[in-house]
């Protein structure tokens, strides 16, 4: 994993430091940008296509990728949509790549091989397939060898649905042979979509199961699944929407907060607008389920990180 210049870790160790103090997650440490609503696919679980809006200009996106650097945020995260259909996609990588922070590429597209990847891969610190069911890519197994030769992390990422659990040991096991990671997503329940959340217990059994079969390969933390038992999400991470505003405090609720194009986001979440979005998803008794939201604690502890981790480092 690439060391950034310890000047540039900064805003998040002051992050951690007054969310520890207030004992709340205050400042985020997670973004995941999505890009654009342009997509190929038509997943059974997902609304984002339901939500079209236009792409930001470039100038736009840099913008927010500028406030993004100013922020604790350590990681940001190009989504979609599928954020290669963005034809501008080249240049937003080379700019992300001057920003304070790592970032993650997800990408479905069932020709991911005809991309410039090995130009992209200069640019980008994880990069997250997404193969699953729902994306009707499972051929995208077949290029994971060639995948894990580029000089970057490289997992996929597999939403998994109450219908496709027992199909994940499969893939768990190509990942394994192939010296790829693995990040297994439930399938959270939004509105305007079809309820395929799994069965979480099972779901829990089988992943314990596949980490003592798969050693280092799994990339969910178990702290998911203990997060969801108490109903526990965070807002320590944050996901911005096409249209340049920020979801807060979720995307489940689809409640918007600011346009990050002008304000600055680490003021803002000190704002008492930011903490009455807080106390909503506080005293939300939805329990979803949302990933981002039930695991980013487990990216934040001292105590689960190296279990979040390992796979990746171990892997490099």
């Amino acid at each position: 994993m690439r060391i950034l210049p310890l000047t540039w870790y900064l805003p998040s160790v002051r992050g951690v430091v007054r969310n520890l103090t207030a004992r709340k997650a205050i400042y985020p440490f997670y973004a995941s940008f999505k890009l654009t609503s342009r997509c190929h696919f038509g997943c059974p679980f997902c609304n984002v296509k339901k939500h079209r809006s236009p792409d930001l200009s470039t100038a736009d996106v840099k913008v927010i990728l500028r406030n993004l650097s100013r922020s604790p945020v350590l990681m940001t995260s190009f989504e979609g949509g599928e954020p290669l259909l963005r034809e501008d996609i080249g240049e937003l990588l080379r700019y992300a790549r001057t920003c304070k922070f790592y970032l993650l590429f997800t990408t479905s597209v069932r020709n991911l091989t005809d991309y410039p990847l090995e130009e992209y891969a200069r640019f980008i610190d994880f990069l997250h397939v997404s193969i699953d069911e729902g994306h009707d890519n499972l051929d995208l197994f077949d290029v994971l060898p060639q995948l894990v030769r580029l000089p970057l992390q490289v997992s996929v990422q597999s939403v998994v649905t109450r219908d496709t659990v027992d199909a994940l040991e499969e893939k768990v096991r190509i990942c394994h042979a192939a010296g790829a990671n693995i990040v297994v997503i439930p399938a959270a329940h939004m509105d305007a979509t079809e309820d395929v959340f799994p069965d979480v217990v099972h779901l829990e059994k089988i992943m314990l199961h596949l980490r003592r079969r798969y050693p280092d390969t799994i990339h969910t933390p178990q702290g998911y699944f203990a997060a969801y038992r108490r109903g526990a999400c965070s807002s320590g991470s944050v996901i911005i929407a096409p249209d340049g505003s920020l979801y807060y405090p979720c995307h489940i609720l689809e409640r918007k907060g600011p346009d990050l194009r002008t304000t600055d986001l680490t003021e803002w979440c000190s704002s008492p607008e930011a903490a009455e979005g807080r106390e909503i998803m506080h005293q939300c008794t939805r329990n979803c389920g949302w990933y981002q939201y039930y695991s980013i604690d487990s990216y934040t502890s001292p105590v689960s990180v190296w279990e979040a981790l390992r796979p990746a480092l171990r892997k490099r």
